[in-house]
């Protein structure tokens, strides 16, 4: 009789072993990098539906049966990995609120509203929110700054966040990192070239709008710098495209050039009050790195490239222009 119980209890033993590693064991099969996105306090069934469209291996029932079992009703906010992971430990780092961090590439753009919108395809926060926080004035002014220089305090580069990374910690993030970048040495070229870094950044800008070729940049800066110091109007188109609202503009005309604004530097002499769109690094370094010459004058080059004919007399640079505005009536861009 005993051995009877002995050999029952036994079979149960593996009864219950088989079925434990059924439900435990197996890895969660999906495709690599595979994540689950829950908002603030999500219930278990939007985990599972998640999950059910991720595998075409996932066990519904054993999970819902562990995650019963361990008494899991809703799951932390947060951005969790997937895949490779076997379904305890899948629940025990749902249930714990272990998310993973992304890797995010701060993108240039033109507006604060540009960024918010990008910012919301990436994060739990939507573009109304991140909107909100760019300009917040006591926020900005207690991170040290004014809304219009937003962009001269949120560095483009690559950085880890979490996904329910809040806007407001979002702006403290990028201000400390802000703070890093600016370090003695770029300071000090700042100061040599005759700019704060809120005006380099702010140069930057324009020069990031010129053109996309990053070795013509130092060169760029260069030419603009020296109208600085001349006390000559930078009269940079990017200035009137963001003047005019219109940054698809192929063709700047006299009327856009008139349109009254502090950041048409066509009407008023000096940089702008602020950037006109968040530059990237290499548009920063090209400011700090400016390439001397004589340069006063530049024009799009005619053949369409994106790149420039550079002059230090106002004949030559007529020579360019007229280059130029026959190349656009030659194709018909108005």
């Amino acid at each position: 009789m005993i051995k009877r119980l002995l050999l029952g209890a036994g079979a149960l033993l593996l009864v219950l072993a088989a079925a434990a590693a059924f439900v435990c064991l197996p890895k969660f099969t999906s495709r690599a990098d595979s994540y689950v996105c829950l908002p603030a306090s999500s219930p278990t069934d939007s985990l599972y539906a998640q999950l059910d469209t991720l595998s075409s291996g996932f066990r519904p029932k054993a999970f819902r049966m562990l995650a019963k079992a361990a008494r899991l009703k809703s799951v932390p906010a947060g951005r969790y990995r997937v895949d490779g992971l076997s379904t305890l430990s899948l629940l025990r780092k749902l249930r714990n609120g272990q998310q993973d961090p992304m890797r995010y590439n701060i993108p240039v753009v033109w507006t604060p509203e540009q960024l918010a919108a990008r910012l919301a395809r990436a994060f739990s926060s939507d573009s109304a929110q991140f909107a909100a926080t760019f300009h917040d004035t006591a926020l900005c002014r207690e991170l040290g700054f004014e809304p219009t220089e937003i962009f001269c305090h949120i560095p483009a580069d690559t950085y880890e966040f979490y996904w329910t990374t809040k806007p407001q910690d979002f702006l403290k993030r990028m201000a400390k990192e802000n703070t890093k970048y600016w370090n003695d040495e770029r300071k000090a070229k700042a100061e040599k070239a005759g700019l704060t870094p809120t005006e380099v950044v702010t140069l930057a800008s324009i020069v990031e709008r010129e053109t996309a070729n990053n070795a013509e940049k130092p060169t760029i800066a260069g030419l603009y710098l020296n109208r600085i110091k001349r006390g000559m109007k930078l009269q940079a188109d990017p200035t009137v495209k963001f003047a005019v609202g219109d940054f698809a503009l192929r063709r700047i005309r006299h009327s856009h050039l008139m349109t009254p604004s502090p950041y048409n530097t066509y009407k008023v002499e000096g940089l702008p009050p602020g950037p006109i769109s968040l530059p990237s690094k290499q548009s920063i370094e090209a400011v700090l790195n400016y390439k001397p010459s004589d340069y006063l004058f530049m024009c799009a080059k005619e053949d369409f490239s994106g790149t420039h004919n550079f002059a230090a007399t106002g004949a030559e640079h007529a020579k360019n222009a007229r280059k130029y505005i026959d190349a656009l009536n030659a194709r018909g861009i108005k």
